[in-house]
């Protein structure tokens, strides 16, 4: 009897209501969405590198160590001799290794060398390969392969030429030894959209005129001859490993960790994003608190609407009070059309995500490379909607009182 009353009070008051489970849908729409991108850029971020088991690099730390690795983010403190790095591919435990070498820019994007095998290793997003939109991978010396992001900035097309900067925020041109764009790859939303791609070879041709981080006065080796050369790279900055076994890792980083010849550092890339992200991922919470309050105030303007309305209901609630309606029935009315409107608001704001995840998953991930799954309402989705509903019954709780409190001789008079 009383749901049918509560319906019949919200139909008679269509407009009022609706536009409060619009608030409250929108509220709930943004929350869960705010929630939806947290969670996905939580997984994009912890699968920016995914099936690599150990990354080394010169000893530093974890964190500082996966950034300029994986993140192109700062410098290393040192490099890794090529004679450590041939001993370490050489381990019975080493599946595959890949060499990393940084250093140099293109307009203020990273370069970054290293070997054909980078293309077919590393993997994002759990087990994703890289793709290529046009071209193909280096073939030649001078060939370099450029990331979505270089290319969409700096408008660049499959056969333009390109030319590396010394450093990072350096004037000096490598313009004697000209690059080839010969492929661009896929968004992948990693730092790899912001690299420029070349041949850990094409590293040492372009540093064959300088020493100690500077050009050598008057002397300029043509290209002919310097192809003739010996390329083979005397330092890299860090490798990517894979080894044969998930059981062998451990052994593997510690037998590197305490490498003899010089000072290395091994890390596990799982980890060391985790310690980033408890670093970065601070500003999380405060997301997910301002998308709190908003849903805070659209229940505030449900407990508005229903004071407001006190006033024009006042006769029937008398009439119900005259009728022999007990108090409880008056509170419990008030509260049960407010759960009613929060419960709509809820699960409208629900609908009205999975359709906005609908229509820009395509597009958040062809433009940000962050992929938001459509699944099933998770737990906690469901959670949140409950904590709506609740929450709607209790702060219509002191409108209820309020008209409770309205005494019949009042609510039955006339005002003229």
């Amino acid at each position: 009897m009383i749901l049918r009353l509560a319906i019949a009070s919200l139909l008679a008051r269509a407009l009022t209501v609706g536009m409060t489970v619009l608030a409250i849908a929108l509220s709930v729409a943004l929350f869960l969405g705010v929630e939806k991108v947290r969670t996905g850029a939580k997984a994009s971020f912890a699968n920016t590198i995914s099936g690599t088991d150990l990354i080394v690099g010169a000893r530093s730390g974890s964190v500082q160590l996966l950034l300029y690795s994986v993140f192109r983010i700062g410098n290393a403190t040192n490099n890794i001799t090529w004679d450590s790095y041939q001993d370490i591919a050489a381990q019975p435990q080493v599946d595959w290794i890949v060499p990393i070498s940084l250093g140099d820019s293109h307009r203020q994007f990273r370069v970054m060398g290293t070997s054909p095998e980078f293309f077919a290793r590393y993997k994002y997003r759990q087990g994703r390969s890289l793709a290529m939109t046009d071209g193909v991978v280096m073939a030649d010396l001078f060939d370099a392969v450029i990331g979505a992001d270089v290319a969409t900035t700096l408008g660049y097309s499959v056969g333009d030429p390109i030319v590396v900067a010394h450093g990072l925020a350096s004037f000096t041109e490598h313009k004697d030894q000209p690059f080839r764009i010969s492929g661009i790859l896929e968004k992948t939303g990693t730092p790899v959209d912001r690299t420029v791609i070349v041949s850990l070879e094409a590293i040492e041709a372009i540093h064959v005129d300088w020493q100690s981080g500077a050009q050598i006065p008057g002397q300029s080796t043509p290209v002919d001859v310097i192809r003739q050369m010996d390329l083979e790279p005397k330092a890299v900055t860090a490798a990517l490993i894979g080894v044969k076994s998930p059981l062998q890792t451990f052994a593997l980083q510690r037998a590197i960790n305490e490498y003899p010849e010089e000072p290395l550092l091994a890390v596990l890339p799982g980890v060391a994003l985790q310690e980033l992200w408890a670093i970065v991922g601070v500003a999380e919470t405060a997301l997910l608190g301002v998308s709190a309050m908003v849903v805070v105030t659209a229940l505030i303007g449900m407990m508005a609407t229903i004071f407001s309305s006190l006033n024009e209901r006042r006769r029937e609630m008398a009439i119900f009070r005259a009728m022999g309606a007990r108090p409880l029935i008056i509170v419990g009315l008030l509260v049960l059309e407010a759960m009613l409107t929060a419960a709509i608001g809820a699960v409208l704001g629900l609908s009205l995500l999975y359709l906005a995840l609908f229509i820009a998953q395509p597009i958040v991930d062809s433009a940000f490379g962050l992929w938001l799954p459509i699944e099933a309402p998770s737990l906690r989705k469901l959670w949140v909607l409950v904590g709506v509903i609740a929450a709607g019954a209790i702060v219509s709780f002191v409108p209820a009182l309020r008209a409770y409190r309205i005494s019949l001789a009042d609510g039955m008079l006339v005002r003229t």
